[in-house]
């Protein structure tokens, strides 16, 4: 069996980033959730196929301003990156420029930017303030491969926004004929194998 390393940084404010990985590990939704301190890192394990699962390491990146000016060291070696806000506080969707303006520091090997899906989180809430049509011009406009909303209570988009990022993730290391880090050896995901998985699910 071989197990291949994916590494996914979340970013934004305090928004529920916690949260959001919470329930997609668990399947759970934790109310008590506190706001990352620095930097948590949490793992899911997906089946590929019968002879190779991918690792999902996952780091949670605090958004409290302190931490700022110290959290790129931390994107260092990402394949993937989840963008996040909240629709009912415009000032951590504004923030989302700056997230991203610093991600695009940061390049794949290959020298193309990392793949970022934006997520437009607790749209469960009645108070909201960002609209559908804002979202999706800021998504266009900043390199985003594609936005969806979410809601963490009731376990909207969670699982499917998280697939959708790791095919994006598949797809870009296929294109540019760069494998993922494996614990054994590895893996051209140019064969035929992996041009025909579409996913890890």
């Amino acid at each position: 069996m071989k197990e291949h390393m994916m590494k996914i940084v979340f970013v934004g404010d305090v928004v529920g980033k916690t949260a959001f990985i919470h329930r997609y590990i668990s399947g759970q939704f934790n109310k008590t959730s506190y706001a990352t301190v620095g930097v948590d890192f949490r793992e899911k394990t997906l089946q590929c196929s019968e002879k190779e699962t991918v690792k999902l390491q996952i780091w949670d990146i605090s958004g409290q301003e302190r931490f700022r000016s110290s959290n790129s060291i931390y994107y260092r070696g990402a394949l993937g990156c989840v963008v996040m806000f909240d629709v009912t506080n415009s000032s951590s969707f504004h923030s989302c420029q700056v997230w991203k303006r610093d991600l695009d520091k940061v390049m794949l090997p290959s020298g193309a930017p990392i793949p970022c899906i934006l997520l437009a989180n607790k749209c469960d809430l009645p108070e909201r303030v960002v609209t559908a049509d804002s979202i999706a011009e800021f998504s266009k406009n900043n390199g985003f491969f594609t936005w969806m909303e979410t809601s963490v209570r009731d376990n909207r988009n969670v699982d499917e926004a998280m697939r959708r990022l790791v095919q994006e993730i598949l797809l870009v290391q296929s294109s540019v004929d760069q494998p993922l880090s494996s614990q054994e050896d590895s893996v051209d995901l140019q064969s035929q194998d992996a041009r025909r998985r579409k996913t890890c699910f």
